[in-house]
C-alpha cells in the first residue's frame, strides 16, 4: 500500500488543490453533487481557500490533503462544523479517480481518527450515497456504524438515490 501523509490545509497549498480539483471534477460529480461552475474559476477558488483557512484558525473546521511522499495531492479530507458543546463533527473526504480503488480513503481516515485527540471530537456523523458502495465500505472498515438511510430520494446523474448516515463514536 502507498505511504500516505494527511496535512493540515496551508495557504501555499491553493494552486495544486485547485488543479486536483479542477482535473478531477467529471469524476467527483459522478458521486456528489457539483460544487458549481464558479467553484472552478480560479479568482473564485482562491476566495474559498482563504475561507477554509480562516474556518480552520476558528476551529470550526479541519482541513486536510491527502498527499503521497512527494507531495503529490491524492485527496483530500475534511472535518467540517465541529459543534464543540456536543464534541462532533461532520466528515467528508474525496480521493482523485487516478489513487481509487488502492485504499488511500481507507488508509487516511484511519490516520485522521488516531490524531483527534487534538481536536476533542468523540463523535463523527458522514453521509453518502447509496450508489457510493467505496465510501460506504471506507466508513464501516474504520468503525462507524451505519444510522439510517434517507427516505426521500433525489436525481443525480440519471440515477435514483437516497443518503445514507453513518456514526462514529469514540
Amino acid at each position: 500500500m502507498m505511504d500516505i501523509t494527511l496535512e493540515e490545509l496551508q495557504q501555499h497549498d491553493a494552486i495544486k488543490l485547485y488543479e486536483f480539483e479542477l482535473e478531477n471534477r467529471s469524476y467527483f460529480e459522478e458521486m456528489v453533487p457539483s460544487r458549481g461552475e464558479d467553484y472552478y474559476h480560479l479568482e473564485v477558488f482562491k476566495i474559498r481557500h482563504e475561507a477554509l483557512l480562516e474556518e480552520q484558525i476558528k476551529g470550526q473546521s479541519y482541513y486536510y490533503l491527502i498527499k503521497n511522499q512527494d507531495g503529490l495531492i491524492l485527496g483530500r479530507m475534511n472535518l467540517v462544523d465541529i459543534d464543540k458543546s456536543r464534541n462532533l463533527g461532520y466528515i467528508g473526504y474525496r480521493v482523485g479517480e487516478t489513487y481509487t480503488g488502492k485504499g488511500i480513503a481507507n488508509k487516511a481516515l484511519k490516520l485522521l481518527l488516531s490524531n483527534l485527540n487534538k481536536q476533542e471530537i468523540k463523535q463523527i456523523l458522514a453521509k453518502t450515497t447509496t450508489n457510493n458502495i467505496p465510501s460506504q465500505k471506507v466508513l464501516t472498515k474504520n468503525g462507524f456504524n451505519h444510522i439510517s438511510t434517507s427516505d426521500e430520494e433525489f436525481e443525480m446523474n440519471g440515477n435514483s438515490l437516497k443518503f445514507v448516515y453513518y456514526k462514529w463514536t469514540m
